[in-house]
């Protein structure tokens, strides 16, 4: 299995790129501006990468990258600024970029440079929990945290270690306080357009005129008709299709969390959800 996904990974870009040929009849892919995906795990990455898939079809582009560059090394240790960077640089003319990437001042200095177009999406962070529990303890054996998950005794305790986070022995994870400092550090940062991953589902056709009015800033014109463009677009996101599917729905965190859970999230996280906009105050 290992040597076919190789395999595919080796002989991908060829093949894609022929196929970008053959549907935009040219040979250079210079012409659109460099295209970033960005977000916090668990956070609406594969559909904001269902998007950009979509836009590989109303602007030549030549497809997007198959793997996310991440902050984070499968092993759990950081990368190294210039090992991050060198991966940016490394992504083709034409080619769309994605990640998991923090709002570092090398980061920062790269994708907002002159001509760039970003995303950034997030999501309730209540969702976001209940997604990532599920996600390491059911769906993803190589996570750092699966073990020690499938070692509490059921989702409800699992939940409240996402909600506070865990240092113990070589075990870390961050609280969900700790968590979205990220974001609202992607959030001050301008030359980005952050997504709230709420209003790509239930607010679906202005929030995908916005990420194409977001391209046309760059000086660009996308070349197929906006209502063609924003139909192939919503035919692009299939979250089913999403090997991290499970709901795919906004406000799926009322099914899991109890009063205590509730009680729990106001002490760690403060007015996080305010701050946020998706509480006007704590008496949810």
């Amino acid at each position: 299995m290992r040597i076919i996904r190789q395999f595919r990974r080796t002989f991908r870009p060829a093949g894609k790129t022929a196929q970008a040929i053959l549907r935009w009849r040219r040979l250079s892919f210079n012409d659109a501006p460099p295209i970033f995906g960005n977000s916090k795990p668990k956070s609406g990455s594969h559909l904001l990468l269902q998007i950009l898939n979509g836009f590989t079809q109303i602007m030549p582009y030549r497809y997007v990258d198959a793997d996310p560059i991440r902050t984070i090394n499968k092993d759990g240790g950081r990368r190294t600024a210039d090992d991050i960077l060198t991966d940016l640089r490394a992504i083709p003319n034409g080619v769309i970029g994605w990640g998991y990437l923090e709002a570092t001042k090398e980061n920062v200095s790269f994708l907002t440079s002159s001509g760039r177009v970003n995303y950034f999406i997030y999501r309730d962070p209540r969702d976001m929990l209940v997604s990532q529990v599920f996600f390491a303890t059911d769906m993803h054996e190589e996570h750092g945290m699966h073990d020690y998950y499938n070692s509490l005794p059921d989702f409800s305790a699992r939940l409240k270690v996402a909600i506070t986070g865990i240092e113990q022995d070589d075990l870390k994870m961050v609280s969900v306080k700790q968590r979205y400092e990220g974001v609202f550090q992607w959030l001050e940062t301008p030359g980005v357009l952050c997504l709230r991953f709420e209003d790509l589902i239930n607010n679906r056709d202005s929030t995908l005129n916005s990420m194409l009015d977001e391209v046309e800033k760059s000086g660009y014109k996308i070349p197929t008709p906006r209502e063609k463009a924003l139909s192939i677009l919503v035919e692009a996101i299939q979250p089913k299709k999403s090997h991290t599917f499970r709901s795919g729905k906004t406000g799926g965190w009322k099914e899991h969390f109890t009063d205590e859970h509730k009680k729990l999230f106001k002490n760690v996280a403060g007015d996080l959800l305010i701050r946020l906009g998706y509480e006007k105050n704590n008496d949810w």
